[in-house]
């Protein structure tokens, strides 16, 4: 058999870097998991997931969910989906969400990409994050990158006309690479104008990881495309 033979990997653009669960955060995913989250074994009908129509934000990568639940609590009406593959991240957000008493958010614990390609469909959302995703920042690993052109063609499918692709990074070499790909895509326009970053918006919460990073003297910008 040559290499050929072998079917080639995919390449992800993280890794399950899985720490200890709490007992809380156990608990939510076992009790919490049937009312918050999203089984991806079909095409998912949103209207019905929420009960009602409504705008609709992504997010990809929340993390410990700390923006998406104050953009959640800020803004009840609009419907918030968000996508993280580890579980203690997933654990904090459903047990907040339910201490919240929030009934505008609902998670699915996979891989963006198949999720994106085959369980969403297209044109369902009015705003798609990506905040501080991983920046892979060795060279070599730049193929790692979330953020490519093909990438950035999936999103245009998902996301309505006049819809916002917002991304954010605190690494600069990640930031201009995000600006050269999406600047480059004839779906999308830069609202800031071609070349340019986007101040950021309000809504937008500073999350604690972005404030020890400003503390350190790291910068942070923010990418905002319109679906055109």
């Amino acid at each position: 058999m040559n290499n050929n033979d072998h079917p080639s990997r995919k390449i992800r653009s993280f890794v399950r870097r899985e720490g200890r669960l709490t007992t809380g955060q156990q608990r939510a995913l076992q009790d919490l998991w049937p009312r918050f989250g999203l089984e991806t074994t079909a095409t998912l009908d949103l209207d019905s997931v929420f009960g009602r129509r409504a705008p609709r934000t992504l997010e990809i990568g929340f993390g410990n969910g700390d923006a998406l639940l104050t953009m959640a609590a800020n803004q009840p009406e609009t419907d918030f989906i968000g996508i993280e593959v580890h579980r203690p991240g997933v654990g904090r957000l459903l047990r907040e969400l339910e201490q919240r008493a929030l009934t505008n958010v609902r998670i699915l614990r996979e891989d963006a990409v198949p999720v994106l390609g085959n369980c969403l469909p297209d044109d369902c959302l009015d705003r798609l994050l990506l905040f501080f995703p991983d920046p892979w920042h060795k060279k070599r690993h730049h193929k790692r990158r979330i953020v490519q052109a093909e990438f950035i063609e999936l999103l245009a499918r998902k996301i309505k006309r006049g819809g916002i692709l917002h991304m954010a990074t605190d690494w600069e070499n990640y930031a201009q690479h995000m600006l050269e790909v999406t600047d480059r895509s004839a779906a999308f326009c830069n609202c800031a104008g071609s070349g340019n970053y986007s101040p950021r918006p309000d809504y937008r919460p500073v999350t604690k990881f972005e404030q020890r990073g400003q503390r350190l003297g790291h910068g942070v910008w923010d990418l905002l495309y319109e679906r055109i």
